[in-house]
């Protein structure tokens, strides 16, 4: 199975399905001599475990991250770092009627369609968002370097179905970010998204939502020209996501109503660095960082699995009925904020790195 590698010099390669024995990672490219934080690795772990609260999945992991190579004496040697996380709540059995049917807008067809009887039904396998837990492991040890340079990766949940939060990013506080269950900066607005999901739950349905990114301190210059822009391959990484939909950095779709004379961002001089007077581009031009703030948006649509039955068709295209049980998420987007900091550091993180060399 090709496309569990990404990254250019600091190379991450995922491994394992949602119910076999583990999960995990090899990162590769990572530079000798960076300072190994275990206790910040498992902080960042925890915001993504399924379990965390009752407007999430209740699979019960504790997602403790064992390191196998590439650390020594609390530093990395330049050796692959190997991580891996042992799954420790797999119910397979759950999921022994689904052997042979796709579950509506899953990717049970289309794995099916590719590796035939081969594929692995439990959870989605290697499908299943259980995956991102290694994603978020090897985005702590990119985080780990970034902060080194003084870069930092924030990100916040800004919509829940219909319920979206206006303030832009410049004016929230961002440190409360984690003061509550749905990862909302704004404590009003997040508990009326956390009724919402708490409602939807209740009908055994789910909804969906956007979150917002920002890299704060990145310097300018990171980014490749034509295919490697740094805003494509952002977009490939959030849209790499599970349940991700949409992308959009800088003004985004907004500023196709705007002109030219109204989204240019103009130059200035601050303390001897040149910065811009607005900030519509993201923090990006031609595909290269230019020392702004990075900033942009990914939608993710409503979970695919509900808790009620659907109809659908097994292999044989015969109609079945897929009954809807389960443990599953009400709504992605309290759990993925880890996982889109994590993949948005792994992006800086290489493009550092090539920079560099």
């Amino acid at each position: 199975m090709a496309g569990n590698t990404f990254g250019v010099q600091f190379r991450v390669t995922t491994f394992g399905e949602s119910h076999g024995p583990a999960v995990g990672c090899v990162i590769d490219g990572c530079p000798a001599g960076l300072v190994f934080d275990e206790e910040f690795l498992q902080q960042e772990m925890a915001r993504r475990r399924p379990g965390q609260s009752a407007l999430v999945t209740q699979r019960r992991e504790a997602d403790w991250v064992q390191v196998l190579s590439g650390v020594f004496e609390g530093h990395t040697t330049g050796a692959p770092i190997a991580l891996l996380i042992p799954n420790e709540d797999q119910r397979p059995r759950d999921y022994e009627h689904l052997t042979d049917v796709f579950r509506p807008s899953h990717a049970d067809y289309t794995y099916w369609a590719k590796y035939g009887d081969f594929r692995d039904y439990r959870g989605g396998g290697r499908s299943s968002a259980r995956e991102t837990a290694a994603r978020v492991a090897a985005g702590a040890v990119a985080k780990m370097l970034l902060r080194q340079h003084s870069i930092e990766v924030r990100a916040y949940v800004s919509q829940v179905g219909h319920i979206t939060l206006q303030t832009p990013y410049t004016e929230l506080d961002l440190s409360l970010t984690e003061a509550n269950d749905v990862r909302c900066p704004e404590p009003a607005v997040a508990e009326q998204m956390a009724q919402l999901i708490r409602q939807v739950r209740k009908a055994g349905d789910t909804v969906g939502g956007v979150i917002t990114g920002i890299v704060c301190g990145c310097p300018p210059g990171l980014g490749e020209p034509v295919f490697d822009k740094l805003h494509a391959d952002l977009a490939k990484a959030m849209l790499s996501i599970n349940a991700a939909k949409g992308f959009e950095y800088g003004s985004g779709f907004a500023g196709a109503a705007m002109l030219g004379s109204q989204h240019n961002d103009l130059f200035t001089t601050q303390s001897g660095s040149i910065r811009t007077l607005t900030n519509y581009s993201g923090g990006i031009q031609g595909g290269i960082s230019n020392g702004m703030d990075i900033y942009f948006r990914v939608a993710f649509k409503p979970v695919a699995t509900l808790l009620r039955d659907q109809p659908s068709v097994n292999t044989a295209g015969e109609p079945v009925i897929v009954k809807g049980k389960g443990r599953h998420d009400p709504c992605v987007v309290p759990r993925a904020v880890p996982i889109v900091e994590a993949m948005a550091a792994i992006v800086v993180a290489d493009h550092w790195l090539r920079a560099a060399r």
